[in-house]
C-alpha cells in the first residue's frame, strides 16, 4: 500500500490541497499501485515554524 506523506506550509484553499492529493494519487496510480491502496497525507506545518535560509515564512510574507 503506497503512502505518500506532503509537507506543505499553511495557507493554501482546501479546494488547492484536494487538487494536489488528486495529483498525486493518479501519478501514483497511472505508476501501478491500485487506487483502493494509494494513501495520501498532507500535513500543514504554520509560517512560523518553516525555516528556509535562517528566516521564517512567516517573516519572508511579513507576518511577524
Amino acid at each position: 500500500m503506497p503512502l505518500i506523506e506532503i509537507t506543505v506550509a499553511e495557507g493554501r484553499t482546501e479546494e488547492q490541497l484536494r487538487e494536489l492529493m488528486r495529483g498525486v494519487h493518479n501519478a501514483v496510480e497511472a505508476w501501478g499501485a491500485p487506487a483502493t491502496s494509494i494513501r495520501v497525507l498532507v500535513r500543514e506545518v504554520p509560517p512560523a515554524l518553516w525555516m528556509a535560509g535562517g528566516v521564517t515564512l512567516a517573516e519572508k510574507r511579513g507576518l511577524h
